[in-house]
C-alpha cells in the first residue's frame, strides 16, 4: 500500500490479485466471482488526479455509500458485502482496506454518468448563461444562480477515461448509446433516487443541489453501482447558509475546485500541490457530510 506524508491512501497494492482498473478514486481487482473495489484517498478535480491525497476520503466515500444502499433497499445495487474479513485471499490486508472497500457484483457497466441537477449550479448555469438550454432541456428566463429548479432534470454525460473529460450529452445520445429501454430506466431511477436522498438530506440541514450515478446491467436488470451520493459526486450545501445568487458554501470537493480556479493551471495533469490548509479543511468537510447524514463518524 502506497500512503502519502498525511497518511492518505494514494494507491493499493495486493500481490497475486488482477487489477482491473485503476480509476480517479477506486483500484478495481478481481476476485474470481466478484470484484473487489477499494476506495482511494485520492482526488480529482476537472478529472485530474490530485498529488495529494485527503486522509480518510475513501471511508468516507465508502460509509456513505453503503448507508445510501440500505436507506434505497428498493433499489437493487451491486453490494455483496463491506466485509473484508469474509474473503480469505483478502486476510493480510484487512487493516488497509476495512472500511474503505466493497466487494461487489461483476454487474456490466452502461457507459453514461447519469447526473440530476435539482438546484442551477456549475456547468449548468455557465451552459443556461450562454445559451438558456442544459443536456437539451430548454429553461424559462429568470434563474439566478444557485436557484432551485422548477423540477429536477436529468442531464447524462459520458463516461470519460483517466486523463479525459466527460462531456455532456442529451437524452437523445442517451437512446443511441444504450437503447430506449435502458435510457428510460436509468432516467427514471436517477431521479428518483435524486428526490429521495434530496427529501431525506433535508431533514438534516443539507441540500442536495446535484449529484451523479452509475448503473450496470446483472442478470438482465439494472442496477445501481460504484459510490452513491457522496461529496465527491454531489454538491452538498448546508441549507442554513443557502442563498440564491452565488455559489453557496459546500461540505464536497467544490471547496477544492473553488481553490483551484485561483491559480494559473491549465486543467490539465499534472494537477499542482495542495496546501496543507486545503487538504485539512476539505478532510473535515467530507466528515462532516458524513456525521450529518448518515449520523456515524469516520
Amino acid at each position: 500500500m502506497n500512503y502519502d506524508a498525511n497518511g492518505a491512501l494514494l494507491t493499493s497494492e495486493i500481490p497475486g490479485l488482477p487489477m482491473i482498473n485503476r480509476g480517479k478514486v477506486r483500484d478495481i481487482y478481481d476476485l474470481g466471482d466478484s470484484l473487489l473495489f477499494v476506495a482511494s484517498d485520492r482526488l480529482s478535480a476537472f478529472d485530474v488526479v490530485m498529488p495529494e491525497g485527503i486522509p480518510g476520503k475513501g471511508k468516507v466515500l465508502t460509509g456513505i455509500s453503503l448507508f445510501w444502499f440500505e436507506l434505497m433497499g428498493w433499489l437493487p445495487n451491486h453490494l455483496i458485502t463491506a466485509d473484508i474479513s469474509s474473503r480469505p485471499e483478502l486476510k493480510n490486508y484487512v487493516s488497509d482496506l476495512q472500511g474503505r472497500s466493497m466487494i461487489v457484483k461483476k454487474a456490466k457497466t452502461l457507459p453514461v454518468e447519469c447526473i440530476v441537477r435539482g438546484y442551477l449550479v456549475g456547468s449548468g448555469w455557465k451552459d443556461y448563461c450562454k445559451t438558456g438550454v442544459v443536456s437539451g432541456h430548454k429553461l424559462r428566463s429568470g434563474y439566478v444562480q444557485a436557484d432551485k429548479l422548477d423540477q429536477p432534470l436529468f442531464t447524462p454525460s459520458t463516461k470519460a477515461e483517466l486523463g479525459e473529460h466527460d462531456e455532456a450529452i442529451s437524452f437523445d445520445e442517451v437512446v443511441k448509446l444504450i437503447g430506449p429501454d435502458y435510457a428510460a430506466r436509468i432516467r427514471d431511477l436517477s431521479l428518483k433516487v435524486y428526490q429521495t436522498a434530496a427529501d431525506y438530506a433535508l431533514t438534516k440541514g443539507i441540500i442536495v443541489a446535484d449529484t451523479k450515478f452509475e448503473f450496470g446491467i446483472y442478470n438482465g436488470e439494472v442496477i445501481l453501482i460504484d459510490e452513491v451520493l457522496t461529496p465527491d459526486s454531489s454538491r452538498f450545501w448546508p441549507a442554513d447558509q443557502y442563498r440564491p445568487g452565488c455559489s453557496p458554501p459546500s461540505l464536497d470537493k467544490q471547496f477544492v475546485r473553488d481553490y483551484l480556479e485561483t491559480l494559473d493551471w491549465n486543467k490539465t495533469a499534472p494537477g499542482p500541490r495542495l496546501p496543507q490548509e486545503i487538504i485539512e479543511k476539505t478532510a473535515a468537510k467530507y466528515r462532516e457530510a458524513c456525521k450529518v447524514l448518515t449520523g456515524g463518524d469516520i
